[in-house]
């Protein structure tokens, strides 16, 4: 939950979803008039010699000299009515970026979250071993005292003295590693979910929100994953620049209007005033070639974004296969280990009873001994593995969500951002103030 809320490449992630939706309304920008105010002014000298006729045997001359203001403001405004449709074209193409930036933000928030449960995992291991191994050396301990003092009125001889000694040292230095293991743990779980692991609540596998069948889980991955759901966006994007590049090739028709108002334009002008309307027909001919290059490259990277799709697919079917075998395999493992540990702790009792009666000998007691820490171990690293795997398998189906696990955190909406950014017109603010 804390590492859904503040995990740092997440929040990133989160940033670059709001950057892209600002392409939306780039390429809406192309239904909207374009307004440009113009002004100047400034000092002019001019010096005119005309002539004119006058009567038909007379030519007049003037002169004309001196030093004037001209100044002026104008207004245009043009709107483009047609543009061989590359305003919608590429209204689309953003709107399908951005919906592919929104997958890979899912996808990044399954990696986390995915990530967080892992570690969470971990931590209950490792914490579960250095326990077992703690109970060992507590064993092992009360067992050399018993050797010695057996020792010490001839039931047992130094050997066996010996090997107790020799097993202590080793449960010993195996509590040292597993304690230095759960430190390890112990920091990636506060660079990962962001705090201390401080009393800990079991984990438990999410086999409820899973597929019933390998077959749906693989039909529910080629659809939700978001991986596959992205690469089909990029055909979208793909498909429309396509056609984006295929409208240059038609006729583009714009209205412009224009008011002008001017002083002093010249020594005879004082003030002038003129208004203009147009409609402008521009029909591409030949530009070079370069028109008729983006389009074949275009089209060459919507097939490349087509064979990308079926590798994703596959891929994802492989991941969810691997997933979901290391599920079954896992439920079979916690089946296997508890069922050893049950016959350890059955075996080790045996063999202490048999010990006292001299039927057994103290290396029997002590091999018996760690087959049963052997056997706890496995069984809490095959527990670990069957959560592990349940959330690799959500992972791999694509449902691995706050909605989906119902987390007591509140949920980022991209949509929200979208939509605030969407139709503006005006302003150079981000919507949170910035």
């Amino acid at each position: 939950m804390r590492s859904y809320q503040n995990n740092p490449q997440l929040n990133a992630q989160r940033a670059l979803v709001r950057s892209t939706d600002e392409s939306v309304s780039q390429a809406l920008s192309g239904y909207r008039p374009k307004v440009a105010v113009t002004a100047s002014g400034g000092e002019q000298y001019t010096d005119t010699n005309t002539t004119s006729a006058g009567q038909p045997t007379s030519i007049l001359r003037r002169e004309y000299h001196g030093i004037n203001a001209p100044r002026s403001a104008g207004l245009t405004v043009t709107q483009t009515l047609f543009n061989g449709q590359q305003t919608a074209n590429k209204t689309r193409a953003a709107e399908s970026q951005v919906s592919g930036a929104r997958e890979a933000l899912r996808l990044l928030e399954q990696t986390v979250l995915l990530s967080g449960a892992t570690i969470y995992m971990d931590d209950l291991r490792d914490a579960a071993i250095v326990e077992v191994q703690r109970s060992n050396v507590r064993v092992l301990e009360q067992t050399l005292k018993q050797t010695r003092d057996r020792f010490g009125v001839g039931q047992v001889t130094r050997t066996d003295v010996a090997q107790s000694e020799a097993q202590l040292a080793a449960g010993q230095t195996q509590l040292l590693a597993a304690e230095a293991t759960l430190t390890t743990t112990e920091a990636n779980f506060r660079r990962i979910i962001g705090s201390e692991p401080q009393a800990l609540a079991p984990g438990s596998p999410v086999d409820r929100f899973l597929p019933g069948s390998l077959r749906a889980a693989v039909d529910l991955s080629l659809i939700e994953n978001p991986n596959v759901t992205a690469a089909m966006f990029g055909i979208d994007v793909n498909y429309l620049q396509v056609k984006v590049n295929e409208g240059a090739l038609l006729p583009t028709v714009s209205l412009q209007a224009s008011v002008q108002q001017s002083y002093e334009s010249t020594l005879t002008t004082f003030r002038s005033f003129g208004a203009s309307a147009a409609a402008q027909l521009s029909v591409p001919v030949f530009q070079g070639g370069a028109e008729y290059s983006l389009i074949r490259q275009s089209k060459e990277n919507l097939a490349q974004q087509r064979l990308v799709l079926e590798q994703t697919r596959d891929q994802t079917r492989a991941n969810t296969v691997t997933a979901w075998g290391q599920l079954v395999a896992g439920k079979a493992q916690v089946a296997s280990a508890q069922a050893q540990v049950d016959a350890s702790e059955i075996a080790l009792t045996g063999v202490r009873r048999e010990a006292t009666v001299g039927q057994r000998t103290t290396l029997d007691v002590l091999n018996a001994q760690q087959a049963l820490v052997n056997a706890r171990v496995a069984l809490v690293t095959a527990q670990h593995d069957r959560v592990v795997a349940s959330y690799a398998v959500l992972n791999a189906v694509g449902r691995l969500s706050p909605q989906v696990l119902n987390l007591p955190t509140s949920v980022y909406d991209p949509s929200v951002h979208y939509h605030q950014v969407r139709d503006s017109w005006v302003g150079v603010r981000t919507p949170d103030g910035r």
